[in-house]
């Protein structure tokens, strides 16, 4: 395929290819000249030219198919438009010269094809430059069209449109000759050409003015005749015409019409009467009409209404949303005024009047639905509300007439009935899509929406009773608050109203309307509501028969409402179930001899209320299994099945009263069998076993019932079918944009649509997806439907012997009907074998013998060769369904012998698409028919079958077959896949595009082939490549093709090809096809280019939206979006493609599209993505609102406000016009997404300071801190909008924000933060949540807003906070009021939730206000540690800390009583079930018994934070209850309802305040042990971390410690607890936690024993210490039990923390006791923490013991101190200690000074142990397997240190060990590193200054000479740095320090030995000038050393001066020189001091 790459076809590679492959070959280098022409240079194209023209126009007489010819067409174009054009009308004429041709053979057709599309593009790309000659060309196409084939007129029309395009207004003179041709293609047989002249006419219309003038009306007429017989694309492309047409003639401007006298002007009237007429006349010019007259049928055909239907709404969008607002009214009077009295014949028949409903609906959904903003929805809204209380008016004038003789007027009230269901259907579906942003419309009194809709309530009409109570539903689940006010109203009018049948449905309906839209609002309704309900609905049916002309009404009304109840699920159901199980048992007698005697008493009127009743109650007990599932135990089953029995024996006596009671029964006695049936499929089969032969019966009848005659296949089988070959039957079954007015076309024409009237009992239920409103069928069909269903249920479980029985039955019925009905009774019982055979194949069960199979087998067979394509197709699913439950390869192989055979016989089109279809279906429910013989053979017939071009049918169905068996076969396909690849291309590159179905199979073909061969798509050998190629050339012919679907197609392919091989698909071609197809009217095409970006993105997506950007602004075709890319990028045309979408699907789709790209690419571009958001957000923010933020705060403030809100408020047009609130959630949530993803992605987009620098070095980088105004506004303003589920979404944003940039500072004002400045915003945002009527769900998020805010720290002045302060304080006002208090609106779990949100606010507050308040205060100490004094500053801090405390404190008092409720509340929620009878009757403080399960989500959702400020608060008092009356009851008990209001008076005796201590201690510790034991995996951090800091504030009050050191079980259990979350949870913050808590037990245990040796000793007196009782664990055995120990739990958890740290610990890891140590290690810093505090904690746990226990842990113990000192004892610079070493020495400290170590029982124990230690410290010094330690000698050195100093003497003076100990501090002494040194010579002077000197005296006689030595040595080398002469310096210090100790004889000898070295550092006054700062300050510290001994060693002194003149002669220089440095230094202050006191100076500076 490579050679095809040329600009000259490469004819010497294309000789040698075969027949096909020449096609291929041309198809591939036409395809490439294409891209190729536009870039080459003009002169080398026309070097090759004139080669070029005659390769082309050769290949014209090639015969080349339908693509081919297409590419030919272009390729000339583009060659003659670059190239020179002069040789251009050779190629005219030729063409010309083609088409005259008289051949008429098929072979030479293609030939005068390509020749007619080749003059379309010619003309359509030179347009004027072939001016002078289109008048001939023009004629002679039109004389083809008379004897051309319908692909001929096709093609011809499709050319013309082309001409016309490329002509412009130069083609006047042929307009009429062109009309006239297109005119007769319009009506024509084939539907291809009638879209084909509709494209034509459209083109025309462009410049012939007579089309939309003088020839309007016959343009009108033609159009509706084209729509009848027409199909999907036929009525889109047709109406389009038309409704641009009358829009055109509409608008025409005046300016032609004074050149051109003819031009009239048609008004908006003159317009909408045409369309009119044709909806209410059809094409009235048909013969057809006359004889439809004559038979009565009404004589306007479906598809015309439905087509003209379409063509309004394009009429209306082609004018466009503003002139919609403009003209509305007028719009909407004659729309209604087509279904009124004025036009009786539209409406004569319910089914008519369904279907005009049903396209009156349609035209209002798609132009105000689709057309209209928010605001002029609502404008609409008030219209059609106007339109309903005219109505009203015209209908009360009818009803109150109570003259006789003028009633006869109630035709109008009937008549305006239609009128009316349109309009409330589509006030409705207005409110609903509005939801909450309709609130100001409901408000508005002028209006009165919601007293117009009640009103009609009453109206004759049931179907407008049902279409206003339908209505109010809408309402309630739009705007939620009403719901209740609703249901109030309707039930006090149904009571006051109870004797008017009118009004007992009508309110009956509203409430059950109301009841099915409470599972649509999350925040419910009251519970008592339900009891209310119940209550009316039992008084209906005990009044129902005391009046009977009502009777009827009352027992439907009853039942309805009970019914409607069920759908508030098992938690309100259940209270009310007894109930309506005694009125279900009540409405059947109970035995089968009642029944008789009823059925002998009754007339008509009572069978009818009877059987009115008994449906009811089916139907409310259906409702109950299917919404109450968790009821349905086995008591409750065996309560539903008495009456069941009777039931059924009433179903089977319906056919004999039918015949007593006559017509009158017939719908009632349907109702009740629809409504059994659907009952008896709901309940298990097993319950109703012994009645299966009654019910089969009767089930039969039904299928084959003599008087059925609707034979509705359309609703009956798509369910059973595959829904992948429902593809097969064209566009019927599948989705579009039309699917509500096109479902009637289907249905046939005998058959209405479904509709609300026919089941009122749907009015609760859920409308189907896609549907505004539910549309139940009519009950004829409804029943067989269920029947359906049922049969499959009972069939499966009959026994197999009854099922011969049955099946023969009915093959008989079907055999003994003939013609229609046999057809009709055929397809019910195909519908119901078919259910039948899926149920069996769910449940696994077996057919039976082979007798039945044979039946089953003819039932199928027949129905297969069905001229129904819809029976075929279910029928073919039936045969494989039946093969997978016979299971039988033998029967599987007969039955596709079976269809081989049929397929190579038959030559009718029913017989051969039915049986390829069966193969296709066997192969995909038995995947690979056993064979692979079986494989071929099938794939061999298929080929055959796919190539018979005379019937396209046969070639669809085949295709599909063959595309069912690739995908099944799999790898298996792979032989055959290269055979298939080349039929497919051919098939794709010679069928005509008119046969659109063959080249949708031809897709799924391509599609199943690409997915066989999956990522081998890759490879690139030869024959892959080729493969590729192929696929690639198949999308490309796919994507030329005209139809839609074929494209969408193709589409998915590229998809496919895109995932296997991405390198190998063009990315910008895809994306260019996408964008084009981006607003394709066809839904499925949008769909599909939807999912193919939704996967491009996932991978590339900026590369994706450049392309988009980069197509649009290449583009040169005339592409102009009805999205602007070119502005908004491909990211702002999805959203307001999901701003317009309607389906449900796609816009899921989008948004997970623009996720994608989002999370790839919006940090890059960041502030395209946020003024995306912002646009969207600010279109439709009504700016008069926002403007005025905040009206009490100072000016500057408020103006400030003001910029940041309405800045570029409305200067330019905004990209988006009045998006929905819907997109405008998503934009928020989008805002929220990008904040998240810029916290990843590094520090700059949160710190001014650094995004500023980062912004100046390089302008293209942005950061989102820089964008904070922005975000600011744009959660204002969704904050502040009128729809609830955006300021549930702008709080969010807020909310983020608020956390992420609390901290942030603001560089121009340090010390504030750079939030500070929009705190006015903030606050703005916030009131309006907190207004009464807020829904709960706002307000609760809006605390926790509240609480971040106040908590974030960023404001500090108190008025400042005050604001937000007050909103808290109006919610907690609220809360305390009580349940009294609460609104009526919602359920009462909604209240529970914002009681727990304000408190659950409070505790945050009231947490960090405390924290904020121990910090300063911690801080305060350091500031006096450090300073004496507090300054400015400090006072400043601690005012704001403790005025946000003095804030909360005003109202603490409060909080804590409802803190401690809503735990106790907590607590109790937390019980498992089977403590449900202990909890309390009537709820809890703040829920109630019948709402505990909404109300549990919300407790979990608080009760952490609640219970850590609990904790602290309880700290703060100490546990002491300061008011005993109040305090004391107030928290002994929960704040329940009824102790709430009652004095303290009534109650029980109050508890002391230890008893009410003791029982918050446990509530609080239950609730933490029950959480912390098992917290859900999902349980987020925060809650476990805040119930640990709540046990942390808990222990470090006195009392609870107490509690716990006494128990010691308890301290146990807690610490088994956090053992096991230190087990589960990673988290460095929560071990921390952990570990503190732990230590405060251990302290609590230290503490009781410490409590307990004190009372022992004072109890016992000094005397008998030896006989004191041991405390502490352990107690005189030493044994600790694990389990029961409090030790040991303690040390298995700090083994657990240091194990996981520090592996090498463990003896099992490193292999043996004796740890093989590895290189010492630095842990992370939080690792750091946790081993430190895991070594704290250990080092208390002998004061815990005994002190025999204490010699059990001690070994332990200090193996771990040592283990952490020895695997962390890393060389740190400037010789720090790390953290884990320093923890490790501290704990040792510890340890070694432990009073166990000295107490008797202990002692010798704890020596020898502590000996060992020291050894194993030791030791860690040498080399281990002959490596040297890399250990940090210091620490080492320190350990020993505090070892010496630590223990008692006799640890440490054996000698052994007093040597090794002196021999690493000689080594340390002659260390090379200063560091080591120096810390050597600190820790020897405190070991030389140990007081016991049998100790120290060993040291000092072995280190002392070592020390001086060295100190000598350093006279001749002098210290060079600051390292070097701190060693010195700490040297003089020790030896200094030895003369002091040493005995009075040896101290002269040590003077004498030192002065010499002191005065050898001195320096005289000359060379100290020059010294270097090492030498100077050794001279000033020596020199002060020598000041202090000589006074002090006086005689010494003398003695050594007096022996060394020189020495003195330096001394005494030195001191000059120092005296006159410090002159000059002192000079100016102290001139006149004398020099010795400056001596004294000197001294006191050094010291």
């Amino acid at each position: 395929m490579e050679l095809a790459h040329s600009l000259l076809l490469n004819e010497e590679a294309y000789n040698q290819l075969g027949e096909f492959q020449k096609a291929e070959f041309i198809f591939e280098w036409l395809r490439f000249l294409e891209k190729l022409l536009p870039v080459t240079s003009r002169a080398d194209v026309r070097e090759k030219q004139k080669k070029l023209a005659e390769q082309l126009i050769s290949l014209l007489n090639s015969s080349p198919g339908p693509p081919t010819r297409r590419l030919i067409a272009k390729n000339l174009a583009i060659l003659y438009s670059i190239g020179d054009a002069f040789s251009v009308y050779q190629t005219v004429d030729k063409c010309n010269e083609l088409i005259r041709s008289k051949d008429d053979s098929p072979s030479y057709l293609p030939t005068k094809l390509a020749a007619v599309v080749c003059l379309g593009y010619l003309y359509k790309k030179l347009g004027r430059i072939l001016g002078n000659s289109f008048t001939d060309t023009v004629g002679n196409v039109l004389k083809a069209v008379k004897n051309a084939e319908s692909q001929g007129r096709y093609e011809i029309m499709l050319s013309l449109q082309n001409i016309l395009n490329g002509l412009g207004a130069a083609a006047t003179p042929c307009h009429r000759d062109i009309y006239k041709a297109a005119r007769s293609c319009l009506t024509d047989r084939s539907m291809a050409v009638r879209c084909a002249a509709a494209k034509c006419l459209l083109e025309l219309q462009k410049e012939a003015v007579f089309m939309w003038s003088t020839d309007l009306d016959s343009v009108a007429t033609l159009c509706f005749k084209s729509f009848d017989g027409s199909n999907y694309d036929v009525r889109i492309a047709v109406s389009k015409l038309l409704g641009t047409v009358l829009a055109r003639a509409v608008t025409c401007k005046q300016a032609t019409a004074s050149t051109r006298q003819n031009v009239r002007k048609i008004s908006l009237d003159e317009a909408m009467e045409l369309l009119g007429t044709g909806f209410l006349r059809g094409s009235s010019g048909f013969l057809r009409a006359g004889g439809d007259i004559l038979k009565g049928i009404s004589s306007v055909s479906r598809d015309i209404r439905v087509g003209v239907t379409q063509a309004y709404v394009v009429f209306v969008s082609t004018l466009g949303g503003q002139w919609l607002e403009r003209n509305f009214s007028s719009l909407l009077s004659h729309i209604l005024d087509l279904v009124s009295q004025s036009h009786p014949k539209a409406i004569q028949t319910q089914m008519d009047a369904i279907c005009c409903r049903r396209c009156i609906s349609f035209i209002l959904r798609a132009t105000v639905g689709g057309l209209l903003g928010e605001k002029a929805q609502i404008a609409a809204a008030k219209e059609i509300c106007q339109a309903i209380w005219k109505l009203k008016k015209v209908v009360d004038v009818v009803m109150s007439d109570g003259n006789l003789e003028t009633r006869i007027g109630t035709t109008d009230v009937t008549a305006s009935q239609h009128v009316l269901v349109c309009v409330l259907h589509e006030l409705g579906s207005l409110v609903h899509g509005l939801s909450t942003t309709a609130a100001p419309l409901l408000q508005d009194s002028s209006t009165g929406v919601l007293d117009a809709v009640i009103s009609v309530i009453l109206h004759p009409s049931v179907s407008v009773r049902l279409a206003a109570a339908w209505c109010l539903r809408c309402i309630a689940v739009a705007l939620p608050s009403y719901v209740s006010p609703l249901l109030d109203r309707c039930i006090e009018r149904l009571s006051a109203l109870k004797s008017s049948p009118e009004a007992v449905t009508g309110y009956s309906f509203a409430v059950a309307a109301l009841l099915g839209a409470v599972k649509h609002c999350p925040l419910g309704i009251p519970h008592g509501k339900g009891k209310v309900i119940m209550t009316v609905a039992e008084d209906l049916l005990c009044s129902a028969s005391q009046n009977s002309r009502i009777s009827i009404q009352r027992t439907q009304a009853g039942w309805l409402l009970v019914a409607s109840l069920m759908t508030l699920g098992p938690a309100v159901v259940q209270h009310y179930l007894p109930r309506m199980l005694l009125l279900w048992k009540c409405v059947f007698p109970l035995s089968p001899k009642d029944l008789e005697t009823e059925r002998s008493r009754g007339d008509s009127f009572t069978w009818q209320v009877t059987l009115e009743g008994r449906a009811g109650a089916l139907c409310a007990i259906k409702t109950f299994v299917s919404y109450c599932g968790g009821l349905l135990t086995d008591e409750v089953v065996q309560r539903l099945l008495p009456p069941l029995p009777c039931a059924v024996d009433l179903l089977t006596r319906l056919p004999s009263m039918h015949k007593i009671y006559g017509n009158a029964l017939k719908i009632p006695a349907m109702t009740y069998r629809h409504r059994l049936y659907e009952l008896l499929a709901l309940l298990p089969p097993k319950t109703y076993e012994e009645r299966f032969c009654a019910i089969l019966k009767e089930l039969v009848a039904d299928f084959t019932a003599t008087d059925n005659q609707m034979a509705a296949s359309t609703f009956l089988l798509p369910p059973l079918c595959h829904q992948d070959d429902l593809l097969l039957l064209g566009p019927f079954l599948q989705e579009t944009d039309h699917r509500f007015i096109e479902e009637q076309l289907l249905l046939g024409s005998n058959i209405a649509g479904g509709s609300l009237e026919y089941d009122p009992y749907s009015i609760y239920e859920k409308a189907a997806e896609g549907d505004s409103v539910p549309k139940p069928l009519p009950p004829a069909l409804s029943v067989i439907s269920a029947a359906v269903r049922l049969f499959g249920v009972i069939f499966s479980h009959v026994p197999e012997s009854q099922r011969l029985q049955v099946l023969d039955k009915l093959l008989a019925s079907i055999k003994q009907t003939k013609g229609a009905r046999q057809q009709t009774v055929q397809l019910n019982i195909v519908s119901a074998f078919s259910s039948f055979l899926k149920h069996l194949a769910s449940c696994k069960g077996s057919l039976g013998p082979e007798e039945v199979r044979r039946p089953a087998l003819t039932l199928v067979m027949g129905a297969l060769e069905s001229n129904n394509p819809l029976l075929r197709c279910a029928a073919a699913e039936s045969l494989a369904r039946l093969a997978q439950v016979v299971a039988d390869s033998a029967f599987t192989a007969g039955l596709a012998q079976v269809s081989f055979d049929k397929l190579k016989s038959a030559r009718d089109v029913v017989s051969r698409t039915g049986h390829s279809l069966a193969l296709g279906s066997l192969y995909r429910y038995l995947g690979g028919i056993g064979s692979t013989q079986h494989l071929n053979a099938c794939v061999g017939i298929l080929y055959t079958l796919s190539q018979d071009n005379t019937s396209p049918d046969v070639q669809t169905w085949a295709l599909h077959s063959l595309s069912l068996i690739i995908d099944s076969a799999g790898p298996l396909y792979h032989v055959h896949v290269e055979p298939t690849l080349s039929l497919v291309v051919m098939l794709l590159l010679t069928v005509p595009p008119a046969y659109a179905e063959v080249h949708q199979s031809l897709g799924r073909c391509l599609n199943a082939l690409i997915t066989t061969l999956g990522p081998e798509l890759q490879g690139s050998k030869t024959a892959v490549s080729a493969l590729r190629t192929s696929c690639l050339l198949g999308c490309a012919v796919m994507q030329d093709n005209p139809d839609c679907l074929v494209q969408a197609q193709a589409i998915s392919c590229l998809q496919q090809l895109h995932m296997f091989a991405p390198r190998h698909v063009n990315l910008s071609s895809l994306v260019s096809c996408l964008c084009v197809n981006l607003c394709s009217s066809y839904l499925l095409l949008r769909r599909a280019v939807l999912a193919c970006l939704r996967q491009l993105v996932q991978r590339e997506a900026a590369e994706v939206s450049e392309h988009a950007v980069t197509f649009v602004k290449d583009c040169r075709e005339d592409f102009t979006p009805e999205i602007n890319i070119r502005e908004v990028g491909l990211e702002g045309a999805l959203l307001s493609l999901l701003d317009k979408e309607l389906d449900q699907r796609l816009c899921q789709d989008i948004k997970e599209t623009l996720s994608h790209m989002l999370t790839s690419v919006a940090v890059e571009k960041l502030s395209f993505w946020l003024k995306l958001c912002k646009d969207v957000l600010a279109a439709s923010a009504d700016f008069t609102s926002v403007a005025s933020v905040d009206t009490t705060q100072e000016e500057e403030g408020a103006k400030e406000d003001d910029d940041v809100l309405t800045s570029e408020s409305d200067e330019r047009s905004h990209p988006f016009t009045n998006p929905k609130w819907s997109t405008r959630v998503f934009a928020a949530e989008c805002v929220c997404k990008i904040i998240s993803h810029c916290e990843n992605a590094g520090r700059a987009h949160f710190d001014i300071t650094l995004a500023q620098e980062r912004k100046q070095r390089d302008s293209r980088d942005d950061f989102l801190v820089l964008h904070l105004a922005d975000l600011i506004r744009m959660a204002f303003m969704a904050a502040t909008d009128h729809s609830d589920q955006l300021r549930l979404s702008g709080l969010q944003t807020l909310l983020v924000v608020v956390r992420r940039f609390a901290s942030v500072p603001e560089p121009e004002f340090p010390g504030h933060v750079i939030l500070e400045q929009y705190q006015a915003n903030v606050g703005a945002a916030l009131r309006p949540a907190f207004a009464p009527e807020t829904p709960p769900d706002v307000t609760a998020k809006a605390c926790q807003v509240c609480s971040a805010w106040i908590a974030s720290g960023v404001v500090s002045d108190l008025n400042d906070l005050r604001r937000v302060h007050q909103l808290l304080i109006s919610s907690l006002t609220k809360v305390q009021a009580g349940k009294e208090a609460q609104s009526q609106l919602y359920n009462e779990s909604a209240s529970t939730m914002e009681i727990l949100a304000v408190l659950k606010a409070w505790a945050e507050v009231y947490i960090v206000a405390v924290e904020r308040e121990k910090k300063q205060s911690d801080a305060h100490k350091q500031t006096l540690t450090i300073t004496n004094s507090t300054d400015e500053s400090y006072r400043d801090l601690t005012s704001s800390a403790d005025g946000l405390l003095d804030l909360v404190q005003a109202d603490l008092g409060t909080l804590s009583k409802l803190w401690l409720a809503a735990l106790q509340d907590f607590a109790l929620l937390t019980l498992p079930s089977e403590y449900a009878s202990q909890l309390p009757v009537e709820g809890g403080a703040f829920y109630t018994a019948e709402t505990i399960e909404n109300a549990r989500p919300h407790y979990h959702n608080s009760w952490a934070l609640i219970l850590y400020a609990t904790a602290l608060w309880l700290t703060s008092t100490g546990f002491l209850v300061v008011d005993p009356d109040e305090g004391v009851t107030n928290l002994s008990r929960p704040v329940t309802p009824t102790t709430m209001c009652q004095d303290s008076s009534s109650r029980a005796a109050v508890k002391s305040p230890e008893d009410v201590n003791t029982d918050i201690f446990h509530l609080i510790l239950g609730i933490s042990v029950e959480f912390l034991c098992s917290p859900r995996s999902d349980a987020a951090m925060e809650n476990i971390t805040a119930c640990l800091h709540a046990l942390q504030a808990f222990l470090d009050v006195p009392w609870p410690r107490s509690k716990i050191g006494g128990d010691q079980e308890l301290g146990v259990e807690l610490l088994n607890v956090l053992h096991r979350l230190i087990l589960t949870r990673e988290s460095p913050d929560i071990q921390l936690a952990t570990l503190e808590v732990v230590r405060q037990i251990l302290f609590a245990a230290q503490e009781h024993v410490r409590e307990k040796r004190r009372s022992a000793e004072v109890d016992d007196g000094a005397a008998e210490k030896e006989t004191l009782p041991e405390f502490g664990e352990g107690k005189d055995t030493g044994g600790l039990v694990p389990g029961k120990s409090l030790v040991f739990a303690t040390l298995e958890l700090c083994v657990c923390i240091l194990v996981r740290q520090l592996p090498q610990l463990n003896p099992k890891v490193t292999g043996s006791p004796a740890v093989k140590a590895g290189k010492p290690q630095l842990l992370s810093e939080s690792g750091s923490r946790l081993v430190s505090a895991a070594l704290v904690i250990l080092s208390d746990i002998p004061s815990v013991c005994s002190p025999e226990g204490s010699v059990s842990v001690l070994p332990t113990i200090l193996y771990l101190i040592i283990g952490v000192l020895r695997e962390t004892a890393v060389k740190l610079p400037d010789g720090q200690l790390p953290l884990t070493a320093a923890a490790s020495l501290q704990a040792l400290k510890g340890i070694l000074s432990s009073p166990m170590a000295r107490a008797e029982k202990s002692r010798t124990a704890w020596t020898e142990l502590l000996r060992s230690a020291l050894v194993t410290v030791l030791d860690c010094w040498d080399p281990v397997d002959g490596a040297q330690q890399e250990l940090d000698e210091v620490n080492l050195l320190t350990a020993i240190t505090v070892f010496i100093l630590s223990t008692s003497p006799e640890v440490i003076t054996i000698e052994c060990l007093q040597k090794r100990c002196i021999e690493k501090f000689k080594i340390a002494l002659d260390s090379k590193d200063p560091v080591v040194q120096l810390k050597c010579y600190q820790l020897l002077l405190s070991i030389f200054q140990y007081p016991n000197r049998a100790v120290s005296y060993p040291y000092i006689h072995s280190l002392a000479p070592s020390i001086m030595r060295k100190l000598q040595e350093t006279e001749k080398t002098k210290p060079e740095n600051s390292a070097e002469l701190q060693v010195i310096q700490e040297g003089i210090k020790v030896v200094a320090a030895l003369i002091a100790i040493a005995e009075e004889e040896h101290r002269a000898y040590l003077v004498a030995c030192l002065l010499p070295l002191l005065i050898s550092f001195l320096l005289d006054e000359n060379s100290l000038g020059s010294a270097t700062n090492s030498a100077r300050n050794l001279h000033e510290f020596a020199l002060q050393n020598v000041m202090q001994i000589g006074p002090q060693y006086s005689s010494v002194f003398k003695k050594v001066m007096a022996s060394s003149p020189t020495m003195k002669a330096r001394l005494e220089s030195a001191v000059k020189g120092n005296q006159e440095s410090i002159k000059v230094k002192t000079t100016p202050k102290h001139a006149k001091n004398p020099g010795k006191s400056s001596s004294i100076q000197l001294k006191t500076n050094f010291l």
